[in-house]
């Protein structure tokens, strides 16, 4: 083979993969970019959702909603989201409800076993007193509820008390913060 060709042949090798080599480079700006748009996408959408919550075969919650998508961003923020509406019968070991939370919106955090709920919350003991807010917290390793917003709570007898902030455990005896009541004494309201 003549040494012109030779050169030619080598010199357009080395242009090609040159060329392809430089084509392989990935800007870790873009692939970055990429990975954190793709976190703030569903992984799944459900809809008619009747979930069980169990911890050790023991019944702790049956979450039902008409919408749920869930997110999966590898961290513990992984969690669902529940825009149309939530409604969640909560269990301590029996078969029968010892509450229920309703809300507009819903999520639940898989690796906090934490559940939130926002907008017109209303959640129901079974001795029939109801709690309002506009935001509760539902830790199911504790069985723990609280709200740091405004809470209204009203008892079957309809005694009334509100607070900056509150917190029991499964809806009972609730602690709450900066609390005014109204309280009828026989059959009379007082303050």
């Amino acid at each position: 083979m003549p040494g012109g060709l030779k050169n030619c042949l080598l010199y357009t090798s080395v242009v090609i993969t040159g060329l392809l080599l430089g084509a392989c480079e990935n800007d870790l700006n873009k692939v970055r970019a990429i990975a954190a748009a793709d976190a703030t996408k569903p992984i799944q959408r459900t809809t008619g959702v009747d979930m069980i919550l169990n911890d050790s075969s023991v019944l702790k919650a049956r979450l039902l909603t008409p919408l749920l998508y869930e997110y999966d961003t590898k961290d513990s923020t992984a969690h669902k989201f529940m825009p149309k509406g939530v409604k969640v019968l909560l269990f301590n070991g029996t078969t029968n409800p010892e509450g229920t939370v309703t809300a507009d919106t819903g999520y639940y955090y898989d690796a906090k076993e934490m559940a939130k709920f926002k907008h017109n919350v209303v959640a129901i003991n079974d001795e029939g007193t109801k709690y309002q807010s506009e935001e509760l917290i539902w830790d199911r390793k504790t069985n723990k509820i609280y709200s740091t917003k405004k809470v209204l709570m009203t008892k079957p007898t309809g005694d009334q008390m509100e607070g900056t902030s509150f917190e029991s455990i499964g809806l009972k005896n609730p602690v709450f913060q900066n609390a005014t009541a109204v309280i009828h004494v026989n059959g009379e309201e007082a303050q």
